[in-house]
């Protein structure tokens, strides 16, 4: 997996309201300026000015694109000219080709939110442009004419998770970076808690939030505590004194434990070689 290196908590901001754009970029890893479903059609023109009127850190900063085709897509790429932004989110990304079309300026990170993006992940995780991929389940269940990717206890339908685990796979597979879609139940932090803690273990690198008071348990979630680090660091220096599969406190280890343990200390800033 190739790092990424923007932080686990990834903030939206609608990019009409740029009196947001630096409590939003401080508060979180990264700000994504959202040019697509945050902003009224009405309001896209000003939220493309703001964009250059308002500057953020380009380091930490993602803008959301409309989808590739449409009107709104050509004016995106148009107000980036005038940017020293070069890390962009396409949305309802379906294809390679739709990646094609944003040029080779920028890091894209590939938001899949349709059926037909979630089936195309491998082939847009492939790309050499495409740094992550991100999924979405509110667009794909609308996607298929569904109306809730969630049941009434608040987790994921089958579907959403297969596309989730989809999309985390072909990013894997292809050495990309994952990203966790946002959790919009704002006031429940343990629900998002148990969601970040899984999303980490499963190999995601982040979290994608819509309101501020989230940044907090995503990050969290993605550091480990300190018996997590603790016994990494046990498992890892038991290894140099061993040779192959070993048993260590009564269970055996053996290179995929030790990766696991190397992940740990990553997500903890103690990464070892």
């Amino acid at each position: 997996m190739t790092d990424f290196d923007l932080g686990p908590a990834l903030l939206f901001c609608p990019a009409d309201r740029p009196d947001r754009f630096e409590k939003a970029a401080a508060r979180a890893d990264a700000v994504i300026l959202d040019l697509e479903d945050a902003v009224s059609p009405a309001d896209k023109p000003a939220a493309r000015r703001a964009l250059a009127e308002h500057p953020l850190d380009p380091a930490t900063t993602i803008v959301r694109l409309n989808p590739a085709g449409t009107d709104d897509f050509a004016a995106d790429l148009a107000a980036l000219a005038s940017t020293d932004y070069r890390s962009v989110m396409l949305a309802k990304a379906e294809s390679a080709a739709e990646v094609d079309r944003i040029g080779d300026r920028f890091r894209v990170i590939a938001l899949c939110e349709t059926a037909r993006g979630v089936l195309a992940a491998p082939d847009i995780a492939a790309h050499p442009a495409v740094a992550a991929l991100m999924w979405g389940a509110e667009d794909l269940v609308a996607s298929l004419g569904g109306t809730a990717s969630r049941d009434a206890d608040g987790r994921y339908r089958p579907l959403a998770l297969h596309a989730r685990s989809s999309v985390l796979l072909a990013a894997g597979a292809n050495g990309r970076a994952a990203i966790d879609s946002v959790y919009l139940d704002i006031a429940d932090l343990d629900g998002l808690a148990a969601e970040v803690h899984d999303a980490a273990a499963s190999g995601f690198a982040a979290t994608a939030c819509i309101h501020p008071g989230q940044v907090a348990t995503i990050r969290s979630g993605y550091a480990p505590n300190e018996i997590e680090i603790a016994a990494a660091e046990a498992v890892l220096a038991a290894a140099e004194n061993a040779g192959g599969v070993f048993r260590f406190e009564g269970k055996m280890v053996d290179e995929p434990v030790l990766r696991h343990a190397r992940s740990v200390l990553r997500r903890s800033g103690l990464a070892r070689p």
